[in-house]
C-alpha cells in the first residue's frame, strides 16, 4: 500500500456538475485543486441525463466541455476511482485519505483504444444504459467518459486473456490491487450529489418485477439519442408504447421509505420527459399522477403550462399499488381527488416511478461535519450563507446539502468556490503578516 502525500490549495469531493464548477472557479484564480470521484468517469448524473428543463437543451453538451476542461486544466488534478477513507482537519490543514479502487488496467498505459473492450467475449447487462442493452466485461463506461481508460468487471470476467493479448501497450493487469494515498489541502468542498431513492423497498410498486415499470433515469436512456434502442421502446416486448404513466412522489413525501421531504425536481423532469415522449411517440397518450404539481423555478409555471397544452394529461390520485395487466400492460390502483373521486384502476403499456433524491454520501466515520435530519450535510446559515458547514474550511455545494435542481446546483458551486477562495486568501493574508 503506497503512503504517497500529494499537496493542493483545495480538495473537491465528487466530480459531477457541482465539483467540476467549484473546481473550475477555484482553478481560474490560480489555486491548485483536486477532484476525488468514486465512479470512474467524471460528470456525475448530468452527463447520464438526456435533456434538462425548462430550456430542453443538451445535457450532455453542457456538462462534456465542463468535465474537458477540468480535465485539460493546468491547476486540476482529477481521481477517479477513489474512494475518500476520511477526511479530517488538523489545525489548518485538511488531509483526506483516499483509496484508488483496482481498474485491472494501469491508467498510465491505458490510451482508450478500446481493443480490450472489442474484442472481450463476455457481455453482460449495461447499467450506463438502464439494463436494457449489454457491454463487455472489460469497457469505457460510455463515449465521452473522462479519462478514457478502460475499467475490468471482475466479478463477469472469464480470465480468457483475450483483452491483455491484444492491448497495444500492456495496459491490462490482472492482479492489480487497491492503492491508498494521502491527499492534504487547505480548503475542501463536499459535492457528493445524490442517489435515488430505492423503490424497490416499496413492494407494491412492482418495480423489478413487473417489466414494464422503470424508474426515471431509465427512461432518460430510451430518450437519449445515444440511448439503447435509437427510439422508445418498452422492455418486456420491445413494442412502442400507446399509453404511457409517470407517477409522482415514488420515493418522495413517503414516511414509509423515510423520505418525508419533497426532491424539488421530481415533478419538472416527469414533465420534460412526458414532452419529449410526445414528440418521440406522438400517437401515444401520456398521464402524469400526481398529489401536487411544484413548479418553483424560473419558467417551471409555462413549462408546465405548455405540456398541458401539448396534450400530456394530468391526474391528481396518488397511486397505492401496481400489479402486472394482460399482454404485458400495467394496471394502476389509485386513489382519485376532487369531485370525482375513489378509487379507480388504469391501464398503461409503459410506467415510469419519479424517484426521489436522498443523500449520496455519509460523512459518518469519515468526517466529522454534521448531517441534517435528511441525511444531507447540515449548513449553519443555508439562508444568508447555504455553502457553509459546521466545520471551518469545508464547504459544501450542489444536492450534497439537499435536493435542488441543477441551475441551482451550479449557482450554489459558484457560491462555494467563492468562500473557499476567500478562506484561502484569508489564511494566505495571515500567514504573511
Amino acid at each position: 500500500m503506497s503512503t504517497n502525500k500529494i499537496e493542493f490549495d483545495a480538495l473537491v469531493v465528487g466530480g459531477g456538475i457541482a465539483g467540476l464548477q467549484t473546481a473550475l472557479d477555484l482553478a481560474d484564480q490560480d489555486f491548485k485543486v483536486a477532484i476525488v470521484e468514486r465512479d470512474a468517469t467524471i460528470g456525475g448524473k448530468m452527463i447520464r441525463l438526456s435533456k434538462v428543463f425548462p430550456t430542453l437543451d443538451c445535457a450532455s453538451c453542457i456538462t462534456t466541455p465542463k468535465m474537458s476542461a477540468a480535465a485539460h486544466h493546468p491547476n486540476i488534478t482529477s481521481f477517479t476511482y477513489c474512494e475518500l477513507q476520511s477526511l479530517k482537519k488538523t489545525g489548518g490543514e485538511i488531509t483526506a485519505l483516499v483509496t484508488q479502487k483496482a481498474r485491472f488496467v494501469d491508467e498510465i498505459k491505458c490510451i482508450g483504444c478500446r481493443q480490450c473492450e472489442y474484442n472481450c467475449p463476455v457481455f453482460v447487462s449495461d447499467e450506463e444504459q438502464g439494463g436494457f442493452a449489454a457491454r463487455k466485461a472489460i469497457y469505457i463506461p460510455f463515449s465521452n467518459a473522462i479519462p478514457q481508460v478502460a475499467l475490468m468487471d471482475v466479478e463477469n470476467c472469464t480470465l480468457c486473456g483475450k483483452c491483455a493479448k491484444v492491448c497495444p501497450t500492456n495496459a491490462v493487469d490482472y492482479f492489480q490491487k487497491p492503492e491508498s494515498f494521502t491527499l492534504t489541502a487547505k480548503t475542501a468542498v463536499i459535492t457528493t450529489g445524490f442517489e435515488f431513492t430505492p423503490v424497490e423497498d416499496k413492494q407494491q410498486y412492482g418495480y423489478g418485477e413487473i417489466p414494464n415499470v422503470i424508474n426515471a433515469l431509465q427512461m432518460e436512456r430510451l430518450l437519449a439519442p445515444h440511448g439503447p434502442y435509437n427510439r422508445v421502446l418498452r422492455p418486456s416486448d420491445g413494442m412502442e408504447p400507446d399509453s404511457i404513466a409517470f407517477i409522482q412522489c415514488a420515493g418522495s413525501r413517503d414516511k414509509s421509505m423515510g423520505v418525508s421531504y419533497c426532491s424539488r425536481v421530481c415533478c419538472m423532469y416527469a414533465i420534460k420527459q412526458a414532452m419529449l415522449l410526445s414528440g418521440a411517440v406522438p400517437m401515444a397518450d401520456i398521464a402524469i399522477y400526481y398529489m401536487d404539481i411544484r413548479a418553483f423555478g424560473k419558467g417551471y409555471e409555462q413549462f408546465y403550462q405548455n405540456s398541458k397544452a401539448m396534450g400530456v394529461e394530468f391526474i391528481k390520485g396518488k397511486v397505492a399499488t401496481i400489479d402486472p395487466g394482460e399482454n404485458g400492460s400495467v394496471k394502476l390502483h389509485y386513489e382519485a381527488q376532487g369531485k370525482d373521486g375513489g378509487v379507480k384502476t388504469a391501464e398503461h403499456d409503459l410506467v415510469i416511478l419519479s424517484l426521489g433524491m436522498v443523500a449520496g454520501w455519509n460523512p459518518e466515520n469519515v468526517c466529522a461535519v454534521s448531517k441534517g435530519d435528511d441525511a444531507f450535510i447540515k449548513t449553519i446559515q443555508p439562508k444568508i450563507a447555504p455553502t457553509l458547514t459546521d466545520m471551518e474550511g469545508i464547504f459544501v455545494a450542489g444536492v450534497a446539502a439537499g435536493p435542488k435542481d441543477i441551475v441551482d446546483t451550479i449557482v450554489e458551486a459558484g457560491a462555494a468556490a467563492m468562500e473557499a477562495s476567500n478562506y484561502l486568501t484569508k489564511r494566505r493574508r495571515k500567514l504573511a503578516a
